[in-house]
């Protein structure tokens, strides 16, 4: 059984930042590309950032510059730091990763809130 836990989220000011992570656990054989996206209130889930085995990284046009995703493949961890945050920001922000358990399958994490308010 896999599992993705997110952890970081939470209240933080405009201009503020934040660090979300998100640990992968069971019985992993290896880990293909792992991502962030989020889904806001009223809205569809988006596409924040991706980021490939070997650390290729892709950004939405609206955090790029502001957010960096990294991950430590040692630790099946991948981290979201997110720097000059906005309220439009504010979001349930979810893990996601393709991994190989002798198939691949994609794993979504249960999401963790962030939400951006003075």
């Amino acid at each position: 059984q896999v599992q993705l836990v997110e952890s970081g989220g939470g209240l933080v000011q405009p201009g503020g930042s934040l660090r979300l992570s998100c640990a992968a656990s069971g019985s992993i054989f290896s880990i293909n590309d792992m991502g962030w996206y989020r889904q806001a209130p009223g809205k569809e889930r988006e596409l924040v950032a991706t980021i490939t085995r070997g650390g290729s990284t892709n950004y939405a046009d609206s955090v790029k510059g502001r957010f960096a995703i990294s991950r430590d493949n040692a630790m099946n961890t991948v981290y979201l730091q997110m720097n000059s945050l906005k309220p439009e920001d504010t979001a349930v922000y979810f893990c996601n990763a393709d991994i190989y358990i002798g198939y691949r399958k994609t794993y979504w994490g249960k999401g963790t809130p962030v939400t951006v308010s003075s």
